[in-house]
């Protein structure tokens, strides 16, 4: 097959590293013209994952023209933010019959969209719903890169679809399976990175391995209160995209969410965390998302609203801890 990768980061790098293993045929494409530069003439990316050899039959481009000729799968790995432009840019140089893959993880700030709603609004006209899906789960680009065995879900509206690409990213180290719940999957994918931020402020501010597990389990409960609400299914979010990426996430050295919390648990401000790093942290941008929906439609987010309320309006983290543990007492309530 021909797989197109729009964006050159680490999880995109590592993602072209998978499939050419399978023999697919892959063109990245990369805003950067050093990283292009660098994986044509040292089949390697120097910026996202310096220590890796890119195999011979994945080749860079700058024209992103180019990088889409004809591929059978184009596979979106900017940023959440970004999707919406690139797909626009994609959009005049489809077919209409390549599979398209989002695996960014976020949820678009002024119209509360997946990611795949964003790509099938955007492409309407050219590319079916059924010919769009997602991949997700508990996959740090750093030891996908490594083979280091990692377990991913496929997604999407058409079991079809989900099959393809099934078919086309599963390996000996990086297992695939479907779900068909795309609405469960993408928001469990884009939630638990604001679960990773309060996680990494709790680290940053020495609060506990108690406050972790608590942490991490009623997070889950926040992930599939909003879930539930949006449609999705409940099961989703005891799989590999609900509580296996949230336990990863939240604990991983390799997680960015849970360094720009650990780091503002240390007492950094954001804006400094922020223009310090050379990738992007999406629970950031998907706190600010989730918190605006959650607060207009009345749903119960006590973690998501106390991780904004650091982030943007400078509450302090420990002050935080003690107004989320001294809330009305009540109820377990896993919903």
């Amino acid at each position: 097959m021909n797989i197109s990768i729009i964006g050159a980061g680490s999880w995109g790098t590592a993602l072209s590293l998978v499939v050419a293993e399978k023999g697919h045929n892959v063109r990245m494409w990369a805003r950067e013209p050093e990283i292009v530069k660098n994986i044509t003439e040292h089949h390697k990316n120097g910026v996202y994952l310096p220590d890796i050899l890119i195999p011979e039959n994945v080749t860079a481009w700058s024209d992103l023209a180019t990088a889409l000729k004809d591929a059978d799968i184009v596979v979106f790995a900017t940023p959440s933010h970004t999707i919406r432009n690139m797909a626009g840019e994609a959009k005049p140089l489809l077919k209409g019959t390549e599979r398209i893959v989002t695996v960014a993880k976020g949820i678009e700030m002024d119209t509360f969209l997946t990611m795949s709603q964003v790509l099938s609004e955007v492409l309407s006209g050219v590319t079916s719903d059924d010919f769009i899906g997602v991949l997700s789960g508990p996959s740090h680009a750093e030891e996908v890169s490594r083979h280091m065995p990692t377990t991913v879900v496929a997604s999407s509206n058409s079991k079809q679809t989900a099959l393809v690409i099934q078919k086309a990213f599963m390996t000996p180290h990086f297992r695939v399976y479907v779900n068909r719940d795309i609405i469960g999957v993408e928001v469990s994918g884009a939630v638990k990175n604001i679960m990773a931020i309060a996680a990494g402020i709790g680290d940053g501010a020495d609060l506990g391995d108690n406050a972790k597990a608590a942490l991490i389990t009623r997070g889950l409960a926040e992930m599939r209160r909003l879930g539930i609400r949006l449609g999705a299914s409940q099961e989703t979010f005891a799989g590999l995209t609900g509580v296996g990426d949230l336990i990863v996430t939240c604990t991983s050295r390799h997680s960015r969410n849970r360094s720009v919390g650990f780091r503002i648990g240390q007492g950094e401000k954001l804006k400094e965390i922020i223009s310090s790093m050379n990738m992007v942290a999406e629970g950031v941008k998907t706190t600010k998302s989730v918190y605006t929906w959650s607060q207009s439609m009345n749903v119960n987010m006590p973690i998501t609203e106390k991780v904004y309320q650091v982030l943007f309006e400078d509450l302090a983290p420990k002050e935080a801890v003690y107004q989320l543990m001294t809330r009305d007492p009540k109820e377990e309530i896993i919903f």
